[in-house]
């Protein structure tokens, strides 16, 4: 059994695992890694250099090219591409790690040892991660035990919460966060398989396709036959199917249109079964959480209503929402709701203390 974490947990891993240690993330495709890294380390001022090591022929790829040293009459490396020649520490992320050839991984040992390539050491404080797919369905490299004992290993989920949440960041089209905030089986994939008969090839969907997905469908109000055909071709056939008919038949009102208009949302609100609710509640707190236009006086009188309707109508709707301000994944939500509306704050602290 691997140890599970999620981006949060990684971001904590980060900031406190000493440089020298190496990090091995295993997960599927699509799921973000090295996005996650870049934009983390990114924000600290600090350069990510991505090597895909599948798509690398042979050592030179990564090492450098040789040349001889006239003063020497030995043969030395250039330099590669991506080597940092101002001393300055680099986040070295080998992506593909098991899908390389043999001699790469060979390279790949001193460089996980003594963070060195061919002679050349990388500057001090250079961190190290790499990235593994794990599944069935790749062709992949058995790794040396010497190697992988080199990594702290670590199996990469990030929650469902936290894609939603970057979604709303990403202005992801609300059909598509809508979908997946309902049927979270669905965004990476474990529902959506189909195979392609005549080719042999299996389409899925995973979080880069579904980001896909929203591109394309923002030109459209609604989804037709032909749409539905092209969305195929980029999570799968069943996948696709059920989405479509999910935009067909599920259009639920956003945080943003609750923040802005309780009452106009009202009358709709009482017809919302819980799982409806609850997504209306995730939506408020990851609007809050992103959007930075909203205005805060009628916001704060929109949620207090909310609350008091929760109350009122679904107490396990007031559960869920209680629940989510624990999760503490909405920090800027958290802070709003507990400046701004103390009122239900306290509600929600109570609630919580009833249960």
């Amino acid at each position: 059994m691997g140890i599970n974490i999620n981006t949060a947990e990684l971001h904590q891993i980060l900031d406190t695992m000493p440089s020298d240690q190496n990090i091995m993330l295993v997960g599927k495709h699509g799921i973000g890694k090295s996005e996650i890294l870049s934009n983390y380390y990114e924000s600290k001022g600090m350069k990510v250099v991505a090597l895909f090591l599948g798509q690398m022929s042979d050592p030179g790829d990564l090492i450098g090219l040789p040349r001889k040293d006239e003063a020497t009459g030995k043969t030395v490396f250039m330099p590669p591409y991506w080597f940092p020649m101002d001393e300055k520490p680099i986040v070295l992320f080998l992506d593909e790690l098991n899908r390389a050839r043999p001699e790469v991984l060979q390279t790949i040992m001193d460089l996980a040892l003594n963070r060195r390539l061919a002679g050349r050491s990388l500057p001090k404080g250079s961190r190290l991660i790499s990235a593994v797919n794990d599944g069935d369905e790749y062709q992949l490299t058995d790794l040396d035990p010497a190697l992988v004992s080199r990594f702290d290993i670590y199996t990469f989920k990030p929650t469902t919460e936290e894609w939603l949440l970057w979604a709303a960041k990403h202005d992801v089209d609300v059909r598509v966060s809508d979908f997946i905030s309902e049927n979270p089986s669905w965004l990476d994939g474990d529902n959506g398989t189909t195979i392609q008969m005549d080719t042999g090839l299996e389409k899925s969907p995973d979080r880069r396709a579904w980001k896909k997905v929203s591109d394309y469908i923002k030109g459209f109000s609604a989804i037709e036959q032909f749409q539905q055909k092209v969305i195929a071709g980029i999570i799968g056939v069943k996948a696709a199917s059920v989405f479509a008919s999910f935009a067909m038949n599920n259009q639920l009102l956003s945080g943003k249109d609750i923040l802005c208009d309780f009452k106009k949302c009202e009358q709709k609100l009482l017809g919302y079964k819980l799982h409806q609710l609850s997504q209306v509640n995730e939506s408020i707190y990851r609007t809050i959480e992103t959007e930075s236009d909203i205005d805060k006086k009628e916001a704060a009188k929109s949620i207090q209503l909310y609350v008091d309707f929760l109350m009122a109508n679904n107490k396990e709707a007031m559960a869920h929402f209680s629940s989510v301000i624990e999760k503490q994944i909405y920090p800027k939500a958290l802070l709003f709701i507990s400046t701004e509306t103390p009122g239900v704050y306290k509600q929600i602290l109570e609630f919580i203390m009833s249960l």
